[in-house]
């Protein structure tokens, strides 16, 4: 039997299986009834509206197609060097090395530089290497850093439970060190959010949060900023104190403590909680409205101008796409927009675009991706999301200019 001749409601049970689902969690994503879903499974009831089967293609993270069974060519990217990527994280036999701090220092800072220029092609084929060779060093700061690296190209390339389990390793890494293990709980919420776990995504940030951060009345009546590279930010890591006053934690402190409340506030509105959300992101403006020229050594891109494409995702997510598309035209005319690396514009714009398609706004939509595309290629042309949301475009007859290109480039078909 070959793909085409699969009953859907046979392929949404393979899929199911293969995302680790039962059926009770698939109708609760899904806002169902269990019983919905064995009668679709079943073939007992219809899938007959294409807006319910791209809501099952999204909680199931594949494309539209693929459970309609289109053949499609294969698609251009760096998915095929998962395995080895999945094969070095399955390898625990690895003897211990030789620290070669230095080199392997300016390894893992090579690839975070890949990583923020969007170089995923390369990502794949040098992470399988690095892993064994980090964990084979065993050095905590690096051994975190490796595997955040990795669960956030995992995340990008659809392989969400793959990645939360390279975010679950940086957080063993990470042991006693606070701080570590926050920038490790970073991308747990990462990870957990794109499995559709945005609860269990809420409570690991707010738990990390908590560990480095004042309470809120503190963020509330006091100036936390005033941080300056040359003060807090270069003190050295193992001279902080769990105990330190507020105003003496370096500036990186403080910007893993806002990036933790962001995603807190992405989990807590994927979660329904928009107050919440809303509340989150205040706190994590009063953190950023301090911090200026700080040494980014944990990689979080926090600022102000990450708190504000911040508020642009939850307005988008919470469906109030009209004050989400307000906001983004105020957030591209930012000079700090600009300095963001070119992964985080990359990933913002793709969720421009579904802003601009909850408007109906088709053309909107494709000059988001345009953008997305001359901005980070390998952001619109590896992700799952970034296809699906390029299939809904491309439907339109006729479809706006540059899309089709980008469909072909992707391999959907129209």
């Amino acid at each position: 039997m070959t793909n085409d001749d699969v009953p859907i409601g046979r392929r949404v049970a393979r899929w199911r299986v293969r995302r680790s689902m039962t059926q009770q969690m698939l109708a609760d994503r899904l806002r169902r009834s269990k019983s919905w879903v064995d009668k679709v499974e079943r073939g007992v009831r219809a899938l007959d509206r294409y807006s319910v089967i791209q809501e099952l293609a999204h909680v199931l993270r594949v494309d539209p197609e693929v459970l309609l069974g289109q053949q499609r060519p294969t698609p251009v990217g760096p998915r095929d060097g998962v395995d080895d990527i999945r094969a070095a994280l399955a390898r625990y036999d690895l003897p211990q090395a030789p620290e070669q701090t230095d080199e392997l220092r300016r390894q893992v800072g090579y690839t975070w530089l890949s990583y923020q220029h969007a170089h995923y092609g390369q990502l794949v084929r040098v992470l399988p290497t690095l892993l064994d060779t980090v964990q084979g060093a065993q050095t905590p700061e690096l051994l975190v850093h490796a595997y955040r690296i990795t669960s956030s190209l995992l995340v990008k390339l659809g392989e969400a439970d793959l990645g939360w389990l390279a975010a679950d390793r940086a957080m063993s890494a990470a042991g006693d060190d606070r701080i570590l293990a926050a920038t490790a709980g970073i991308s747990v919420a990462q990870a957990l959010r794109a499995s559709g776990r945005d609860r269990l995504a809420l409570a690991a940030t707010l738990a990390a949060a908590n560990r480095i951060l004042p309470p809120p009345s503190y963020l509330a009546d006091h100036e936390v900023g005033g941080l300056r590279e040359d003060q807090t930010a270069r003190q050295p890591h193992e001279q902080r104190s769990e105990g330190a006053p507020a105003r003496q934690r370096p500036a990186g402190e403080w910007a893993v403590g806002g990036t933790l409340l962001l995603q807190a506030a992405l989990a807590a509105v994927g979660c329904g909680d928009t107050r919440r959300a809303d509340e989150l992101i205040d706190q994590a403006a009063g953190i950023a409205a301090g911090l200026r020229g700080y040494d980014d050594v944990h990689r979080t891109s926090f600022g102000s101008i990450a708190v504000d494409v911040a508020r642009v995702v939850v307005a988008a997510q919470r469906g109030d796409a009209a004050e989400a598309l307000q906001r983004h035209g105020t957030v591209i005319r930012r000079e700090a927009w600009r300095r963001l690396p070119a992964e985080y514009r990359g990933a913002y714009l793709v969720d421009v675009a579904r802003a601009y398609l909850q408007m109906g706004d088709l053309r909107g939509a494709a000059r988001a991706l345009v953008d997305a595309d001359s901005v980070a290629p390998a952001e619109v042309r590896c992700r799952p999301l970034a296809r699906t949301v390029i299939a809904d475009v491309a439907r339109a007859q006729p479809a706006p200019a540059g899309v089709t290109r980008l469909a072909t480039l992707v391999g959907l078909t129209r």
